[in-house]
């Protein structure tokens, strides 16, 4: 084994300009598919985070997922129900103490009730549709991704008490209000309250911030003539993932529909797989192309060395040999190159992790390019090089070893 060693670093050493170029061919493919790949994992790791960090991980909500069961269908075997119109209730979430008690005795994390319901919030002539939502400041601020993004006031005043309103900046601009403005906000019921602006947030999702208006639990209930009711629970677990099981746990012991986020963005997930197997077809496609540079390489040294081979297998040289020679070749190459690559993919990672630029839309803020630093990338990346090496090595290493020494002597060839 050691003399075949000698013989592929001779074999390699002497076209050493091919050689290099091959491998400075797969080193850039492996680089650019290493900072291809951080770059678009950590967009995916962001958008996902964001995803998780803006909305509930789980949601109850006061709706059924399927109709309940009428009475005639468990009296008889064969029933047939048209017309069925379900009853008007408008309790929300009935027993919501003993709802919240029993979440409370297991959820592995914070949760947070919540009664929303639809009106109109006016200042002076002009009035805008939102969604009226009552919230227990306490709870809210452990589940609630606007706590932090207040641009005036700030959420602890809600939990001051009194008629207090938190709006987004954009709602406050569409009706001419500001901070520490009077607004009248008017429930579909007809019933209307005059609330006082203490705090102006500024999310970056337009839905909330034009159509969202935070108050009291007590006051969104007095708002909607719904005393003492609920119609949401928001939860935020400790272990995301853990929100399916959750989910489903919460479902069949309430037996109000409890959504978790994954189901929620269940499209979005499927389009982040479907992104992933793009991503590695091209880095596979890379790591194709480099392998015909190594192709080339060795099925030139196969051709020239064709006495040589001649020889060795008159001087006893099994095929297997021949075989092992010129594959060995071929995967020292895509070697050489994997190391050069990952060095190449370090450098280009890093250097665009230093990229920053601004986002018009928040003004003077400054980020960074999202990217995922992972020892996987540079492992698949790697193995995509020396399997296009092998494959590229071994189809003239058979032909090598196929090679009648009788025929090459004689010159026939």
């Amino acid at each position: 084994m050691p003399l075949i060693f000698d013989l592929a670093l001779t074999h390699i050493a002497g076209r050493g300009r091919q050689t290099l170029v091959a491998v400075i061919g797969v080193a850039v493919g492996v680089g650019f598919s290493i900072a291809m790949a951080a770059l678009m994992q950590g967009g995916q790791d962001d958008f996902v985070r964001q995803l998780v960090d803006t909305m509930p991980h789980v949601d109850i909500t006061d709706e059924q997922r399927t109709a309940r069961r009428q009475p005639a269908e468990d009296a008889f075997a064969t029933v047939a129900i048209s017309g069925l119109r379900p009853r008007d209730d408008r309790r929300g979430i009935i027993n919501p103490t003993a709802a919240t008690s029993w979440l409370e005795s297991w959820i592995p994390g914070r949760f947070a009730a919540s009664l929303k319901t639809q009106g109109v919030i006016r200042f002076s002539s002009r009035e805008v549709g939102a969604a009226i939502i009552g919230i227990e400041p306490e709870r809210e601020s452990g589940v609630s991704p606007i706590v932090g993004n207040f641009v005036e006031g700030s959420f602890s005043a809600l939990a001051a008490g009194g008629n207090n309103v938190l709006i987004g900046d954009t709602m406050a601009s569409r009706l001419g209000a500001g901070f520490g403005d009077t607004i009248t906000a008017v429930s579909a019921e007809g019933l209307s309250r005059n609330f006082k602006i203490a705090g102006l947030f500024h999310t970056g999702t337009t839905a909330r911030d034009e159509g969202e208006a935070y108050v009291l639990l007590k006051n969104a209930q007095i708002l909607s003539a719904r005393p003492n009711a609920i119609n949401e629970i928001r939860i935020k677990l400790d272990d995301p993932d853990r929100a399916p099981a959750v989910a489903q746990r919460a479902e069949a012991e309430l037996g109000y529909k409890a959504v978790a986020w994954q189901e929620a963005n269940e499209s979005i997930l499927e389009a982040l797989v479907v992104r992933n197997v793009i991503m590695y077809t091209v880095v596979g496609a890379i790591m194709l192309v480099a392998g015909f540079g190594i192709y080339n390489i060795i099925s030139t040294i196969t051709h020239e060395k064709a006495r040589d081979i001649a020889i060795m297998k008159s001087l006893g040289f099994p095929e297997s040999d021949m075989r092992r020679l010129f594959l060995l070749e071929g995967v020292a190459i895509g070697a050489a190159g994997s190391v050069l690559g990952g060095l190449l993919g370090v450098s280009m990672t890093y250097a665009l992790s230093l990229v920053r630029f601004e986002i018009a839309a928040t003004g003077q803020e400054m980020t960074r390019l999202p990217i995922a630093w992972s020892l996987m990338h540079y492992v698949i990346a790697s193995a995509f090089a020396l399997g296009s090496a092998a494959v590229a090595g071994y189809l003239p290493a058979r032909r090598a070893a196929r090679l009648n020494p009788v025929e090459i002597i004689r010159g026939a060839s």
